[in-house]
């Protein structure tokens, strides 16, 4: 690789993002190709199932495996694939796909859980201390879950909708129950970001840079709290207010 500085060029060394389709058949149907990082696909694979509505609980993936050389991930799930799917291109990074199905309304949050302007801020520099990949070369988004004391899970992809995916396969496989986590995110939250933290029942999304208009409407109707540019000591409440303790909104700021 060549660096440019000040009219000169020199010969560097870099590490660059590893990126790698994985295609993923479910009960022996193709369902997607899904872009990403290639490291612990297992836990992408469970968490895209999981947010998609296709499993609910780790008993409804019957056997899941994946072929790191070939890039095949092939699972078989109770119950059956719906007949007929159909894909929504997202704004993901490489663009992402979504699939709508009929698996019933997310379990919300209760309305008591409420995280503090601390906590949040405590949980983002740790997401950061965490986030190796990105130190290292880049390129790279970071997600976390927390309950406010402490991160659960964290994952790191060059998607940023993928972190969120990783975060529910994680959870998914260990048992785990996401409802009224907090989520955090170094990446842009747009419409599918946020409906993937609804289906998880997460109380509150924190990003490091801005929500979409289609973001902070499906997190309004969620119920879910959803602060952008969390930096420093500050941050932007687009949505839902009441999930910060102590932190008095205008009327017009609501969910």
């Amino acid at each position: 690789m060549l660096r440019y500085e000040k009219g000169k060029t020199t010969t560097v060394e870099d590490d660059f993002p590893v990126e790698q389709p994985i295609r993923l058949t479910v009960n022996g149907r193709e369902i997607a190709t899904l872009v990403a990082s290639p490291h612990e696909a297992h836990f992408l694979v469970a968490g895209f199932l999981r947010t998609q509505g296709f499993v609910r609980e780790q008993a409804d993936i019957v056997a899941l495996g994946v072929c790191d050389d070939s890039g095949e991930a092939s699972v078989r799930i109770r119950g059956e694939v719906p007949e007929r799917l159909t894909p929504v291109l997202t704004s993901g990074c490489g663009t992402g796909v979504s699939f709508t199905l009929a698996d019933g309304p997310a379990r919300p949050a209760p309305p008591r859980i409420k995280f503090t302007a601390d906590s949040v801020f405590a949980m983002m520099r740790e997401m950061g201390r965490l986030s190796r990949l990105y130190g290292r070369h880049g390129g790279i988004h970071s997600a976390a879950a927390s309950d406010g004391k402490k991160i659960l899970f964290h994952s790191e992809d060059i998607g940023r909708h993928n972190t969120v995916d990783r975060i529910a396969g994680q959870a998914l496989l260990s048992g785990v129950d996401l409802t009224g986590c907090l989520m955090l995110t170094s990446g842009r939250v747009s419409s599918e970001m946020a409906a993937k933290a609804a289906s998880l029942g997460v109380a509150l999304i924190a990003s490091r840079t801005s929500p979409t208009d289609m973001a902070v409407r499906i997190c309004r109707e969620a119920g879910i709290g959803l602060l952008g540019y969390v930096r420093g000591t500050t941050f932007r409440i687009a949505a839902c207010p009441g999930r910060l303790a102590t932190v008095r909104h205008p009327d017009r700021v609501c969910c």
